[in-house]
């Protein structure tokens, strides 16, 4: 079995583990200050609207020798507007400009055959994309999106209890809230391919959550009838259990993933495939932080809150104060029996040195024993 299995096997076991809930502040800090950075981005930058979302034209041009970086100034040159150019095919370039119409997109269309040496204007490829269409897919996003959350909560109240429901939503309110700041930071477009990697990462970190719960749950069934562990202690013990398995789903998630943003995105220029992979990425990160360090010190907060687990948390303390008080009384008397122990055993050794300093000890006399009945001849 390898390290990473024996450690696993350790977790579950408990025979090591490392208090997650104890240091629950730690990891609250954390979270508010990433929190913090990302709503600050997004407030301060805001997002990058595609012209899905916007409105606007895209340009393919035929084969040519034009450079990505010469062709964006002559599109922001020709509509003064914001230009994303991508290549395409190797020999084709995919200009793509936001908050135009269909006159100054014919204007653009002129411009950039001229720039580019191109004699038929009519061979750049234009097409016109308008903003109610972005608009409809956005209010489609949120409404799918607020549906999502309320069949969260009904389910894992229904399957769980409530107290893990508001865990699981406060931590995939986290996450989405630090991926839509990330975007915001680095500047990547919002496109429809965003929207979807939005949508797919909430059931990735609700999926994280829902396997610790679940260890937690079964930890904690009629905790009450025991007076061992308290409740914070059991749900610490479930989440170092549940541990390597969620790190191992994590990762084999996040590899190809990592593929798609750092090698199919930015190294090949993926278009689309950026904005996907880093919703993905970002979102699965902070997904499978959130249901470790966020979801299950937050139930354990609002469940200790509840007057059944703190006369229960009375009940393990007593009876540890009792334990520890028994142990050092019996420490105690161990020690005073070994003390006159010590002291009858120094005595009997003294005894031949000053015979007459006391009465000598006879052993007992066996009368009677193993002797003949009658008289004594």
């Amino acid at each position: 079995m390898s390290r990473l299995g024996n450690l696993g096997a350790k977790l579950y076991r408990g025979e090591v583990g490392y208090d997650f809930v104890g240091k629950r502040f730690l990891w609250y800090g954390v979270s508010i200050l990433i929190t913090i950075v990302a709503i600050a981005g997004f407030l301060i930058r805001g997002l990058n609207m595609g012209i899905e979302f916007e409105g606007g034209a895209v340009f393919t041009t035929p084969k040519t020798s034009v450079s990505v970086a010469h062709a964006q100034e002559a599109a922001e040159a020709a509509s003064g507007h914001d230009a994303i150019v991508q290549q395409v095919g190797g020999d084709k370039l995919r200009i793509q400009v936001s908050g135009i119409g269909t006159a100054e997109s014919t204007k653009v269309q002129n411009k950039l055959a001229e720039d580019f040496g191109i004699k038929d204007a009519s061979s750049i490829n234009a097409q016109l994309v308008g903003p109610s269409w972005g608009k409809q897919i956005a209010d489609k996003a949120w409404q799918g999106l607020w549906i999502f959350m309320v069949l969260v909560v009904v389910y894992l109240a229904i399957a769980f209890e409530w107290r893990m429901a508001v865990a699981a939503l406060i931590a995939l309110i986290h996450d989405l809230t630090i991926t839509i700041g990330v975007y915001a930071l680095v500047g990547f477009e919002v496109t429809p391919g965003t929207v979807i990697g939005l949508l797919t990462i909430l059931g990735y970190s609700l999926y994280d959550t829902v396997v610790v719960f679940d260890g937690l749950k079964e930890s904690s069934k009629d905790f009450t009838k025991q007076t061992r562990f308290t409740y914070r202690e059991l749900a610490n013990r479930s989440l170092n259990g549940t541990l390597v398995r969620s790190i191992n789903t994590s990762v084999v998630a996040l590899l190809p993933v990592a593929g798609l943003l750092f090698i199919g995105g930015g190294v090949l220029g993926g278009g689309m495939l950026n904005d996907i992979a880093l919703s993905l990425f970002v979102g699965l990160a902070a997904g499978a932080y959130s249901s470790i360090f966020i979801a299950t010190p937050l139930v354990v907060d609002l469940k200790e809150r509840d007057p059944e687990v703190k006369a229960h948390d009375k009940r393990v303390a007593a009876r540890r104060a009792a334990e520890a008080r028994a142990a050092r009384e019996g420490k105690g008397g161990q020690g005073h029996e070994g003390e006159a122990d010590a002291e009858d055993d120094s005595s009997q050794d003294a005894e031949p040195a000053g015979a007459g300093s006391g009465p000598r000890r006879q052993p007992p006399r066996n009368r009677g024993r193993g002797r003949p009945s009658g008289k004594r001849r």
